[in-house]
C-alpha cells in the first residue's frame, strides 16, 4: 500500500490529488499551504525591516561624521558625509538641515536655502532649520523674510531659545539703520542668556561701527571666552583684525587673520581672512 501511494503521487497532478482527498485531509493540506505562505511573508517582512534598519544606521553614521566635521570647521568633509547620509535617508529633516548648514558654511546660499526649506517642509517645527533660514535671509538682505521666520519662532511656545530669534531681529534692525532697536534686541537676548556669544559678538560689531574700538575689542575677547567653535573663532579674529586696521595696527591685524585661517581654513571667515591677508601683506 505504501508503494501504491508513492505511485499515485508520481502519476497525479498536485491540484487534482488535493481535490480528490477527503474534506478533512484537504483542509489540513490547505492549512499547510497557508502556513507556508505566511512564513514566506514573514521572512520578506523581516528582510525588508532589516534592510531599512541598515539604511538608517548608515545614514546616522554618515550624519554624525558630517556634524563632527562641521563643528570642527572641516566644511568640505562635512558636506561629503552629509550628502552620503542623504542618499540613505533623503526624507530625514535633520540631514537636510545639516546640508543647509554645510552649504551656508561654504557660502553657497542657493543650495543652503533649498535644503533648509526642505527640512521645514518635511518637519515644520524644525526650529534649528527655521532659525538658520532666518539668518540666511539676513545675509541675503531679505529682511522681511528673515523677520517672518523669526516671528514664527517667537510665537511658538515650544521654541526653547527665544534669545536666538531676538538676536536675528536685532541684526535686521542694525542692517536697516535702527541702531537703537538693534541694541535693545541684543541686550534683551542677553537677558535670556548672558552667555549667548552671538549676541555679545553683535554688540561688539555695533560698538566697532560706532567707532568705540576698546568696547568692540572687549566684546570680541569675551566671545573667545564663551565659545571654542573654530568657525566662530575665525570670524572673531577677522573682526578683531578689522578693528586693528582701523586703529592703524596692521601687524596685529595680520596676526589675528592668521589665527582665523588656521582655525577654519575652509569656512567663510577663513577664506575671507586669507583674502584680507593678501591685501595687507
Amino acid at each position: 500500500m505504501s508503494s501504491a501511494i508513492h505511485s499515485d503521487v508520481r502519476s497525479v497532478d498536485p491540484g487534482r490529488r488535493l481535490r480528490s482527498m477527503p474534506r478533512a485531509r484537504r483542509a489540513a493540506g490547505v492549512g499547510v499551504l497557508v502556513a507556508s505562505l505566511c512564513t514566506l511573508t514573514a521572512c520578506a517582512t523581516t528582510e525588508s525591516r532589516l534592510a531599512a534598519e541598515q539604511q538608517s544606521r548608515r545614514a546616522r553614521s554618515h550624519f554624525n561624521l558630517g556634524v563632527d566635521h562641521l563643528e570642527n570647521g572641516r566644511m568640505a568633509r562635512g558636506l561629503r558625509e552629509l550628502l552620503t547620509a542623504e542618499r540613505y535617508a533623503p526624507k530625514d529633516p535633520n540631514i537636510q538641515y545639516g546640508l543647509g548648514r554645510a552649504y551656508l558654511g561654504k557660502g553657497k546660499t542657493d543650495e543652503s536655502e533649498a535644503h533648509l526649506l526642505r527640512a521645514i517642509e518635511i518637519f515644520p517645527d524644525h526650529h534649528d532649520a527655521r532659525l538658520t533660514l532666518s539668518g540666511l535671509y539676513v545675509l541675503l538682505e531679505r529682511y522681511d523674510d528673515s523677520a517672518e521666520h523669526s516671528q514664527v519662532l517667537l510665537d511658538d511656545p515650544t521654541f526653547p531659545a527665544p534669545w536666538l530669534a531676538h538676536t536675528n531681529l536685532g541684526w535686521i534692525h542694525l542692517k536697516q539703520g535702527d541702531r537703537i532697536q538693534a541694541r535693545r534686541e541684543f541686550e534683551f537676548s542677553l537677558e535670556y542668556n548672558e552667555r549667548h556669544w552671538q549676541s555679545v559678538l553683535n554688540l561688539g560689531i555695533l560698538e566697532g561701527e560706532d567707532g568705540k574700538h576698546v568696547e568692540a575689542l572687549r566684546a570680541y575677547e569675551k566671545v573667545l571666552q564663551l565659545t571654542n567653535s573654530p568657525s566662530a573663532i575665525a570670524e572673531v579674529n577677522y573682526r578683531i583684525a578689522q578693528v586693528y586696521v582701523t586703529m592703524g595696527k596692521r601687524k596685529r591685524a595680520v596676526q589675528h587673520l592668521m589665527v582665523a585661517v588656521a582655525n577654519s581654513p575652509d569656512s567663510q571667515w577663513g577664506l575671507k581672512s586669507e583674502e584680507y591677508l593678501k591685501l595687507l601683506r
